[in-house]
């Protein structure tokens, strides 16, 4: 049954590839359908390579039993061949009768069914911190970091910005405090949970093929003496020299208490006490031990048993500190995301964070229940559910609630002078008093300086208003006017006007 083996082979390949086709001309509604899709894409791309592993297997046929089935058919009897191959299989569906046949035109067709189990898979992959994927959840690590002893007490939000760092000042430890059991746990837990994410969300990458990449790096980076925080410890005190991890240029640098003095009479004050002396005895006692860190701790010459050992210690803690910095350098995106996400949630109280979450979920489950009505619907729009009748965003969806009343948009403000136009909302009142309609309203009312009929929103008042401007501006020039005062011959005074009406009529 070669030959049926191998066409079987062919036939799933093909059907295989047709249903990551089927997928990838899918968009998915969330981050939870995508999550979904790459992953299931990945088990196909997994099973394509196992099945064309065994593919090639039979090509090569190595016991040669391809060519005998050949020679079987093609020299032989083909019915003999054939009735012989039809007796083996109902000797087997005999003895296996409820054995289960695989139809491979199902096997890979996209059904709600396979939806369903994908979506409830991606709901336990991922915890409610992550967001399937969105955010990082390094609430664990951080723990594990303020059991650290040396370290200062960080905050999560100051661990987020840090935890890939691990040369001075961010990173309290110095080289040798770091052979630690519990630093070495720490490191291969946090590293441990950043492959994990990473795997989780970037099914469709390989993640076998970064990390042999990133020991690849590494090993050049330690055999060059270039790991950050690793390298030769051959500083002298004095002004700090650039290359020093940890230090800004300005002050004075101490090699063996790994700490900068802004001011070099505190320099040397520090040497007489008792940290620094203390410094300098575990240097001498380490360098005596051969362990000085010249060379990644290993000094030249026949190496002794002890050296060798903190040798590989020391690799190990340094690769593991290496990986954890690459691995954050790929998951920038998620690690600002995480940082604004908490300072956001810093903002909400309890009851606030509770109902995002079940907002989240609830999102999840109606877009997983609605994951075939699209082949219905005719533009693929879904109703919107609207009972307050909110104004809509920019997204097409109602907005909050606590904005709308942060803003009054339920106040209405009515406009006369407008046709009786209802503006809702404070701030969309005062800005129609510019608009169009409110001004041809007043023109045609026959008032032509708008400006001064701000908060006038009656054709009434609006008339009564105009009436007095247009008074008092009569007032005003008839005042004008009788401001010349004239005297005839006889000394009697007048006005400029009525002294020349009664000069052009004679009387005077």
């Amino acid at each position: 049954m070669i030959l049926e083996e191998q066409r079987f082979l062919h036939e799933d390949l093909e059907r295989l590839e047709q249903g990551i086709s089927d997928r990838s001309l899918d968009e998915p509604r969330n981050i939870r359908d995508r999550l979904a899709r790459d992953h299931q894409t990945s088990s196909f791309l997994t099973r394509i390579q196992d099945q064309s592993k065994r593919l090639l297997d039979i090509y090569h046929d190595a016991d040669g039993a391809r060519q005998r089935e050949l020679q079987a058919i093609s020299t032989g009897d083909p019915l003999d061949e054939f009735y012989r191959q039809l007796n083996e299989m109902k000797d087997f569906h005999r003895r296996y009768p409820n054995e289960p046949v695989e139809n491979l035109e199902r096997a890979y067709k996209k059904g709600a069914m396979d939806t369903e189990a994908m979506a409830a898979q991606i709901d336990r992959m991922f915890t409610g911190e992550e967001a399937f994927g969105r955010y990082l959840d390094l609430t664990l690590p951080h723990e594990g970091y303020l059991n650290l002893r040396g370290v200062k007490r960080l905050t999560y939000l100051q661990y987020l910005d840090v935890f890939d760092v691990f040369t001075p000042p961010q990173f309290p430890l110095k080289r040798s405090e770091k052979t630690t059991d519990q630093y070495f746990s720490y490191l291969g837990e946090l590293a441990l949970y950043l492959q994990s994410f990473l795997s989780r969300t970037r099914p469709l990458e390989n993640p076998d093929k970064i990390l042999a990449d990133v020991d690849k790096d590494f090993d050049k980076a330690w055999d060059a003496d270039e790991v950050p925080g690793w390298g030769q410890e051959r500083q002298i005190a004095g002004p700090t020299a650039p290359d020093v991890p940890g230090s800004t240029g300005e002050g004075v640098w101490c090699p063996d208490c790994g700490k900068e003095f802004k001011n070099e009479n505190v320099y040397k004050s520090h040497l007489t006490g008792k940290k620094h002396i203390k410094a300098v005895e575990a240097r001498k006692a380490a360098a005596a031990d051969g362990t000085d860190g010249h060379t990644n701790g290993a000094r030249p010459g026949p190496p002794k048993l002890g050296q060798t050992v903190r040798g590989l210690k020391d690799r190990a803690i340094a690769e593991r500190e290496y990986r954890i910095t690459r691995l954050a350098e790929l998951l920038g995106q998620q690690r600002n995301d995480t940082r604004v996400n908490v300072e956001r949630k810093q903002g909400m109280t309890e009851r606030e964070r509770q109902m995002e979450l079940e907002a989240l979920w609830a999102d999840s489950a109606e877009a997983a229940s609605k994951g075939d009505d699209d082949d219905s619907d005719d533009d693929g729009e879904e109703k919107i559910y609207n009972p307050l009748k909110l104004p809509l965003a920019w997204d097409g969806k109602p907005i909050p609630y606590w904005l709308y009343k942060l803003h009054g948009l339920g106040v209405e403000f009515p406009c006369e002078i407008c046709g009786n136009f209802v503006y809702m909302g404070r701030r969309a009142f005062d800005k129609h008093f510019h608009e169009a309609r409110h001004i041809y309203g007043l023109k045609c009312l026959g008032v032509t300086n708008t400006a001064l009929f701000r908060e006038i929103t009656g054709i009434e008042d609006a008339l009564k208003l105009w009436d007095k401007i247009q008074r008092d501006k009569k007032k005003d020039k008839s005042m004008t006017e009788n401001v010349v005062q004239m005297e005839d011959g006889e000394g009697n005074v007048m006005p400029e006007k009525v002294y020349y009406d009664l000069q052009k009529q004679g009387l005077l």
